[in-house]
């Protein structure tokens, strides 16, 4: 008897379950939630058979189904709605928000674009407020206007989730500084209640040092090797020569970043025992948390040499005397220095 009763009671489990389940897939009548839910996907089936006109036409009757059917089936009056806690924002509108916003403002290629998001909770809050505009259900409803402490919960919902897309904005406005503008991250923020530096812990800019590290190598090959007297006339008119150098190595290394105009290439050049140093400067003119910014340095040395190989040369019969030549190596590190940089002597 006992195996009866147990066997009885599991298939008594079995059927509430199956009821249950019954329940939320076959429509209680044909003017139902359900029916949308399966007309959208009929749609799709459809519209991935289609093509051109007919297969774009298909799918947005395929999303109506779906938006209409979601929304339907989240303000059912049986179903008692979730709250977002601390609000009187139904969970099931915060759906519907994302399923009009992905297909008012999602691409084929990204469903999920900044505008989608920025405008969910918006369009949440809107969806959620509409209902209490019309009283009556199906066929019968009217418009009225809602009561005055219906209409303060409804100022209050929408006004804070427009401050929540505004937050939404401002994330990705600052995202896409920092992308674009990378040196931006160098300064401290720890003073910020907006800006909090986690993508980068680099205590240099690099493309500050990219700069750099791509020009030392063209000048290094314009000086080396040529006559004492040329590199030291290049070396007067360094500013020109340089600053020439640093546009075309920053356009092209930085062609990525709207950063590029905002930085300058200076040289400072001293004199040094038997030599010359070549200070090349990187400097940015972007925003800092200082006034007087920052610049990078990278240091090149350039010696006179005797040019052996001069002596194998010979001019109306007659050997050359020894000519002296540049020999230049530049620093392999960058040096970051915070303020102004140096004077032009």
């Amino acid at each position: 008897m006992q195996i009866l009763k147990d066997v009885f009671g599991i298939l008594g489990i079995i059927e509430t379950i199956y009821e249950r389940i019954k329940k939320i897939f076959i429509p209680p009548k044909a003017y139902s939630w359900q029916t949308l839910i399966y007309l959208s996907l009929f749609s799709w089936l459809m519209s991935s058979l289609s093509t051109g006109f007919i297969k774009d036409f298909i799918a947005f009757c395929g999303w109506l189904f779906l938006i209409f059917g979601t929304a339907w089936y989240t303000h059912d009056d049986q179903l008692k709605p979730l709250l977002v806690p601390g609000t009187n924002l139904p969970i099931g509108a915060l759906i519907t928000g994302f399923l009009v916003s992905v297909f008012a403002f999602g691409r084929e290629e990204d469903v999920l674009t900044p505008r989608t998001i920025v405008l969910w909770p918006t369009i949440s809050a809107i969806i959620t407020a509409i209902p209490e505009f019309f009283e009556g259900t199906g066929t019968e409803a009217k418009t009225q206007i809602p009561k005055i402490e219906d209409r303060q919960k409804i100022i209050m919902l929408i006004g804070g989730c427009m401050v929540v897309s505004c937050w939404f904005q401002f994330y990705f406005v600052t995202e896409n500084w920092i992308n674009e503008y990378p040196s931006l991250m160098i300064d401290n923020y720890q003073g910020s209640a907006f800006v909090v530096k986690t993508q980068s812990t680099e205590k240099i800019p690099k493309n500050g040092v990219l700069i750099l590290d791509k020009l030392a190598p063209q000048i290094e090959a314009q000086l080396a090797g040529q006559p004492w007297s040329q590199v030291e006339q290049w070396l007067i008119n360094a500013g020109q020569n340089v600053g020439n150098l640093g546009k075309q190595v920053t356009q092209t290394s930085l062609a990525n970043y709207e950063e590029k105009s905002l930085w300058r290439v200076e040289p400072r050049v001293s004199n040094v025992k038997d030599g010359y140093k070549l200070d090349l400067l990187s400097i940015w003119q972007g925003p800092s948390s200082t006034a007087r910014g920052y610049y990078l340095v990278k240091s090149c040395r350039v010696d006179p040499v005797i040019d052996s190989e001069n002596t194998s040369r010979k001019t109306g019969g007659r050997l050359d005397q020894k000519s002296t030549i540049a020999e230049i190596e530049c620093e392999r590190r960058t040096s970051f220095i915070a303020g102004s940089p140096p004077p032009q002597q």
